[in-house]
């Protein structure tokens, strides 16, 4: 058997930065436990499989798929990132001639289209709500000015000190043991710390940064996140009284995000990226 795959790194145009994602094509349907031992195989934060809905559809003119998202451990709700990178293997490797294409998952249908060298990802937008301070001993002694919940995600929001530069938040140290022993109630399943933007100086012009993990889903840090700017584009737009941001994940990798709240309580996303590796799996 041989299926199309792909590496994609999302939310950059530069090769070996970003966040990469694995694709796979699916002609027909894979078995069930197939999807999670190629995602082990490829070993990134996610691989994503772009199926077709219905047995005359075709990648080249269809405009609607099924899209599914595992990390190396499990199947994820959502993954902006990989989403990204599969519309960028329909748009630029198939050529798809849609203007929009359309993703079920199990966050619902999302949506896909190009806007000059950007793909915009039609994502859910996830409101916070403030938490009950607590001491979240895995980021040691920093400064926390809010802490936020996010229960439809699962996402722990925390927002470093304004004292601090983007330095500080891009040189932290972190500890996958630490984060799961602070938490194994199941509540949490991703920390965001970030962090408000510097009007001045050399990285002015993002209105915020970030940081992710999520090793409660094997993943220690993710590079560049669209799941976690869905709940970061609500808490900003709302602190920074703005519709309309471009925020930066300082990760090692890092990338950057162009961020647009639209008025049917959904966000947009835009992001460039950059196709590194096409292939096939064979088995």
């Amino acid at each position: 058997m041989q299926i199309p795959v792909f590496t994609v790194d999302a939310f950059t145009n530069q090769p070996f930065s970003g966040n990469p994602a694995a694709v796979c094509l699916l002609e027909n349907d894979l078995d069930e436990t197939l999807h999670q031992k190629i995602a082990t195989e490829m070993n990134l934060s996610e691989t994503a499989f772009i199926r077709k809905l219905n047995p005359g559809d075709d990648f080249t003119k269809s405009s609607c798929f099924g899209l599914r998202w595992f990390t190396p451990a499990n199947e994820v709700p959502l993954c902006g990132h990989a989403t990204l990178a599969a519309a960028a293997v329909l748009f630029h490797i198939k050529k798809n001639t849609n203007s929009v294409l359309t993703f079920v998952t199990l966050s619902g249908e999302l949506k896909a289209r190009q806007v000059e060298d950007h793909i915009v990802l039609d994502l859910p937008l996830y409101l916070t709500y403030p938490q009950v301070s607590q001491n979240f001993a895995a980021i040691g002694d920093m400064i926390v000015q809010d802490l936020r919940y996010s229960p439809d995600t699962k996402k722990l929001l925390v927002r470093l000190s304004d004292a601090y530069e983007r330095s500080v938040l891009e040189e932290l140290q972190v500890s996958a043991q630490r984060f799961l022993s602070a938490e194994k109630t199941g509540k949490v399943k991703g920390l965001i710390l970030t962090l408000k933007g510097n009007s001045s100086g050399k990285h002015k012009g993002h209105d915020f940064y970030s940081r992710y993990f999520a090793p409660w889903y094997g993943i220690l840090e993710d590079p560049v996140t669209g799941s976690a700017h869905a709940v970061l584009s609500s808490y900003w737009s709302e602190q920074l009284g703005k519709k309309e941001m471009l925020a930066f994940q300082c990760s090692r990798r890092g990338g950057e995000l162009k961020i647009s709240l639209r008025n049917d309580g959904r966000v947009d996303i835009a992001g460039q990226i950059a196709i590194v590796l096409k292939g096939n799996l064979i088995f």
